[in-house]
């Protein structure tokens, strides 16, 4: 496999290089957040294989049925003008708690919605000052 891939001139890491980068950082600041929380519990044994798998799920889920929520959604989303849209994402982590079963857990849902919140801040700040100064280190355009 190559990690740098040239083409055209144009040298970029190679796509699941880039999105793996994206699934550890995402994993820390999901791990990060949730020992700040006392009912908000990942198993953090295999070192972090659970949020790890969290962090994918929540990839997937975000990939597929986010688009479908929010296309649903939009109408009340525009009445509240945009206050509805942390709902979404915390029905993504709430169905990726489902899915983990003991190994996520969410007891309280306004520490839910806090969490998701503080989460895409967090990821937001990481991807403008981690990730693609990374992915730019790597383009010559």
């Amino acid at each position: 496999m190559k990690l740098i891939i040239i083409k055209n001139n144009k040298a970029r890491l190679n796509k699941f290089l880039e999105w793996l980068l994206y699934m550890i950082c995402y994993g820390f600041v999901f791990i990060a957040v949730s020992s700040l929380f006392n009912s908000f519990y990942i198993d953090t044994n295999y070192f972090g294989f659970y949020g790890f798998l969290a962090v994918v799920i929540i990839y997937v889920l975000n990939q597929t049925v986010k688009p479908i929520l929010v296309y649903l959604t939009l109408p009340i989303t525009g009445f509240t003008l945009g206050l509805f849209y942390p709902f979404i994402n915390v029905f993504i982590l709430k169905l990726t708690d489902i899915i983990l079963g003991g190994h996520l857990d969410f007891t309280k849902f306004w520490i839910l919605l806090l969490v998701a919140i503080i989460i895409s801040i967090i990821n937001t700040i990481m991807e403008q000052v981690i990730i693609k100064p990374i992915i730019r280190r790597f383009r010559h355009e």
